[in-house]
């Protein structure tokens, strides 16, 4: 009991600490895997944590969800439409780099040519899960993203087969290629046949079923359940995984509901980001540093050999397949070559080297570390600056003044609404703020034209701002009947049908009917809000009590949700801060008791008497 729980405090802080550094590389600009593994160093020369980093851990734990998001993810049309380079990456590179590695460690090292080949083979597979962040981040062309990950993807499966087979040669001191090859087919397509077969199984169940809980279960069985029954028969559980998660990112989400896929992202998101944090912090408490300075011109001789393999494979396969593929820029290959970071897979492997492999296992386990965290540690840190260098991305100055003007304009409303707040409230005198406001109001108007003929100019940006605005409405629609769903105004049935409108407004990019009367609304959607709750528009008229008043401020109705507010061109989502004008129209959801309740309150005239302390009125 009591080493159950001294483990699940470890967890606990590990997951604290993993959160914190989430948090600071947000400052610090780092990509968050490298940030970990550096915490992990510090951690294992401050203080006495100890966690014993276990190939089974890694393998059977920790790998799958790895491999199954990353696979469910990955677009596939943009995968076979690269498949010939990522195959040959995945496949020639691997046993490439593997020979390339162990020849030359065997003769620059005092590692035997068989300890050298299980160290290449054990050192070919590509972890670029912080070099894949980074380029989701940076906006890097989609297609490269697709050639670093999908060859991660395949070669983990290719490498953990060579490695089995080198290991045996360097156990046995047997070799025979026929029956070599015959093995790594057997366990490369047997691997990939359970994984489909699994994938396209609970895809088809998945299709069947409309309740997001159980979806969820079936993708996390798929991802556990398909490695271990490929393990199980003597297969690639890695390329099981990878196959089953390719099918189910594919044919699954066909099956499901707009809500139902939205939660499951979020779950593999959530998942993978806990997994990753685990790893790489584990990784870095695992690092005898100690060990390392005691072999660093070994391990200097193993990173110099690691990277001149990767240029060569990644050059020369490159080459190759320009001749019959559509082939790639030339800075993409620097990128690939510099992208080719050692992590989990490889460390894995390195500490699944039996006792019996002799006095050169405790060298190839401080080898693998030292080459995995110097690609981690400078690799990983340097790739944002050389994605620049090579111009991979490339900034549009147009975007670029957009973001500008528009981040002007919003301080300068932001500012606009927060003196006239004070004014208000009275925290201002009117002599001040009819100094202040003009000015503000002059200088919002110049901006504000600027921005308009900008829009004007490029119409891409135009677009891409009502794309954020229609995001930003129905993600306030959704909102609001939450709210009404949790006051009982509507059911869940009829909660259940709004989401599933607004997911699929979401999906297709948004539709018009913010922007139309509620009577032009969708007739499912009237049809569900038939009954208790109704959807109509009230205006606010010049002397009405409700003008120049905070939202917040007024006692609504109960069951009553203000979903929109519409001032002259503009559509406002109201806060509880926001003030409402003369001329407003706001469109409401409610009961039609509550909307007549509220329409009445808006239609009280202001009257010019003194207050009266004693009233009860709805705008105390």
């Amino acid at each position: 009991m009591e080493q159950f729980l001294s483990t699940e405090t470890l967890i606990i802080e590990l997951l604290l600490v993993a959160s914190l550094v989430a948090i600071a590389v947000r400052r610090l600009r780092i990509p968050y895997t490298v940030a970990l593994v550096l915490v992990g160093l510090l951690l294992t020369s401050q203080s006495s944590v100890s966690f014993e980093l276990t190939p089974d851990l890694i393998l059977a734990l920790f790998v799958p969800p790895l491999v199954f998001e990353a696979a469910f993810h990955l677009d596939l049309k943009e995968l076979q439409r690269n498949l010939t380079l990522i195959l040959f990456l995945a496949i020639f590179g691997v046993i490439m780099t593997t020979l390339i590695v162990g020849g030359l460690l065997s003769v620059t090292t005092t590692l035997s040519l068989t300890s050298a080949l299980v160290f290449g083979s054990l050192i070919a597979a590509t972890d670029p899960v912080a070099v894949v962040a980074l380029f989701r981040l940076l906006g890097v062309p989609r297609r490269l993203s697709v050639l670093v990950e999908g060859e991660s993807l395949l070669n983990d499966g290719t490498a953990l087969v060579l490695f089995n087979l080198m290991l045996a040669i360097a156990l046995t001191g047997q070799f025979n290629f026929v029956q070599s090859v015959g093995d790594f087919l057997r366990v490369s397509v047997g691997g990939i046949a359970v994984g489909l077969l699994m994938g396209w199984v609970t895809s088809r169940l998945i299709s069947r079923i409309d309740d997001y809980l159980i979806e969820i279960t079936l993708t996390t069985v798929l991802a556990y359940g398909s490695y271990l029954l490929a393990e199980n028969f003597h297969f690639s559980g890695v390329l099981a995984v990878v196959a089953a998660g390719l099918i189910a990112g594919s044919l699954g989400p066909r099956g499901m509901s707009p809500s139902t896929r939205i939660v499951l992202f979020n779950f593999w998101e959530y998942v993978t980001f806990l997994v990753n944090s685990l790893v790489f912090l584990l990784i870095g408490l695992e690092v005898d540093i100690f060990a390392l300075i005691g072999n660093w011109q070994t391990i200097l001789m193993a990173i110099i050999i690691v990277l001149a393999a990767r240029a060569v494979v990644v050059y020369s396969i490159n080459w190759i397949t320009a001749l019959f593929s559509n082939p790639i820029p030339l800075r993409w290959q620097h990128i690939q070559t510099w992208g080719g970071l050692r992590g989990a897979l490889s460390l894995a492997l390195a500490l699944s080297l039996p006792m019996t492999f002799g006095e050169d296992r405790y060298l190839l386990k401080t080898m693998a570390f030292g080459v995995a965290l110097f690609t981690l540690l400078i690799q990983g840190t340097t790739m944002s600056t050389l994605v620049r260098k090579l111009g991979i991305i490339t900034i549009d100055p147009a975007q670029v003044e957009y973001e500008e003007r528009h981040a002007r304009l919003a301080a300068l409303r932001s500012a606009e609404r927060h003196i006239e707040n004070r004014f208000m409230e009275g925290l201002i005198s009117k002599p001040v703020w009819e100094q202040i406001q003009p000015k503000l109001k002059e200088q919002t108007d110049l901006l504000a034209d600027s921005l308009q003929e900008l829009l004007q100019v490029e119409p891409s940006l135009e677009k891409g701002e009502l794309d954020v605005s229609r995001r930003e409405i129905l993600s306030a629609q959704q909102s609001a009947y939450l709210n009404l769903r949790r006051d009982g105004v509507i059911s869940e049935d009829v909660y259940n049908l709004l989401s599933v409108e607004i997911d699929a407004e979401m999906e297709q990019g948004g539709g018009p009917f913010w922007f139309v009367p509620p009577s032009s609304l969708p007739e499912r959607l009237q049809e569900g809000l038939t009954g208790k709750a109704e959807v109509e528009e009230i205006k606010i008229d010049v002397g009405s009590k409700a003008a120049d008043i905070q939202v917040k401020d007024i006692r609504w109705p109960d069951h009553f949700v203000i979903a929109r507010l519409r001032r002259g061109t503009q559509v406002i989502i109201p806060r509880g801060d926001t003030y409402l004008r003369a001329e407003d129209l706001l469109t409401v959801v409610g009961e039609k008791e509550a909307i007549d309740q509220a329409r009445v309150t808006i239609a009280g005239k202001a009257e010019p008497a003194a207050e009266d302390n004693t009233s009860t009125d709805i705008f105390e």
